[in-house]
């Protein structure tokens, strides 16, 4: 699985960090570890998974963490998440 990152202000790339984890994981073991990954590379708090947040990831691998995902102030619009490649 293939999990790509974009930090984005005023729509500007800020950052961006790829996760690439082929383990024999749960789906959701990786897609939580690549969120854990993306918040060391990018020095944030863990996101808050609201309900819609929950709802455009299952529908289809992608979703974007606000600012109000974030329990403290961050310095940008959003962080995009989303599923490149998977292995089934």
């Amino acid at each position: 699985m293939r999990i790509w990152f974009r930090m984005i202000r005023d729509n500007r790339t800020l950052k961006e960090h790829m996760v690439e984890n082929y383990d024999s994981d749960t789906r959701t073991h990786k897609v939580f570890g690549a969120v854990d990954s993306m918040c060391r590379e990018f020095d944030l708090p863990t996101p808050i998974w609201l309900k819609g947040n929950i709802d455009d990831f299952k529908r289809g691998g992608h979703t974007r963490f606000r600012k109000d995902s974030f329990m403290e102030e961050v310095d940008f619009d959003y962080i995009d998440m989303k599923v490149l490649e998977e292995d089934y």
